[in-house]
This record gives structure tokens, sequence and C-alpha cells, in this order.
């Protein structure tokens, strides 16, 4: 196989090591986010959060993500992500952050929507010659039926896939990188491509 063009990293981050967070595990992790909720700047009156859906984790360097979403009471939707080290696999999670913003684009209220995407810079990437992009962390619900797989896309590469878990998924890919923007993905089991949007639809 001859030497990439574009060399880029490819499937940085862990596949999903843990189940869809439940119990006392869900409700600590719940405890950082609304701490991070309380620290969001608006005046904007956000309301109480409903219920948490959270996503698949995904470690990168070591750290874990695992992202959120919830509907307040006032309509608006709440997302982000909790994130934590741990030793080794079974050690206690420690070294807790916690990301949180709001938007009253939801998906109830847009029912054309096949995905439902959030998504967050967590890291920069520099490449030959000074290149430079960022990596994005992302989470999704797929809207449409039988969905299997989402995939992250940068120019013509694939740059990560993850399996649905209770339709919700969550993606880590190189963004804004030598003029290519992070498209998403969702295909089929056998393959089908179901739907796709770009993280920068109404930019």
């Amino acid at each position: 196989m001859p030497p990439q063009e574009r060399p880029i990293p490819i499937n940085i981050a862990q596949p999903q090591q843990e189940p869809l967070p439940y119990g006392r595990w869900a409700e600590a992790l719940a405890t950082q986010l609304r701490a991070a909720m309380a620290n969001i700047e608006t005046d904007e009156t956000l309301g109480e959060i409903g219920e948490i859906a959270w996503f698949p984790d995904r470690t990168l360097a070591g750290r874990t993500y695992v992202p959120a979403s919830a509907i307040t009471a006032n309509g608006l939707e709440i997302f982000g992500h909790v994130s934590y080290t741990r030793d080794h696999a079974g050690a206690e999670a420690t070294d807790f952050e916690a990301y949180a913003d709001y938007t009253d684009e939801t998906a109830a209220a847009n029912p054309d929507w096949t995905l439902d995407l959030r998504d967050n810079e967590i890291g920069e990437w520099r490449g030959p010659e000074g290149r430079t992009g960022v990596i994005t962390l992302v989470w999704g619900d797929a809207l449409v039926d039988n969905g299997a797989v989402a995939t992250t896309e940068l120019g013509p590469t694939t740059t990560d896939q993850c399996i649905l878990a209770e339709s919700r998924f969550t993606l880590v890919s190189l963004d804004a990188y030598t003029g290519d923007y992070v498209e998403v993905k969702l295909f089929g089991e056998r393959g089908a491509e179901l739907a796709a949007e770009s993280l920068y639809e109404d930019e």
C-alpha cells in the first residue's frame, strides 16, 4: 500500500468499554453535569433538566468522555459531557471534568431531522507543514429506523465509527483540517447509507 497523501489520525479513540450509565454511576455523572450546567452563562431561564440520556463512552489519551443530553422544563436542550480518568481498568474514576451548554434547536421541534448532533472541541492536532486541526467529540441520536453504525468523514477519509447503543452514538474525529470539515453518516446493518449531516449544516 503506498503512503497516504494526507496522513491524518484515524480511529484514535477507544471504542465503548462500558454499558450506558445507570444507577449510582449515572447519578454520580449527573451531579457533575448539573454542576457544569450551573456555570452556563446566559440570560435565558433554562429550567430544571429532565431525564438525562447518556451516550457511549469513548476514551482518548487516557481520559474517558461520557456525553449526555436532556430536555429542560422550558423545552430547551442541555447537552454536554463528563470526563474522567482511571489508573487502570476497574479502578475508581477520578479527575472529573464536565462541560455543558444549551440549545433551543431540538429534535422535537424539527421532525424532518434524520440525525440529532452535538459536538465539542476537546483537543488540537498539528500536521505537517504547520497545518492544524481540532479534535472534536461528536454525539448524537439516529432519528431514522434501522441504523447500526455511525461514522465521521473528513473529506474522503472515514476517521471514526461507533456501533449504536439505544440509537445513540459517540465519535471522535479530526475536524477543520486542510479545508475539510466533519460529516456524520449513519449506516444500516448491511452497509446502506441511511442519513448524513455536516456539523456545519447551518453555518
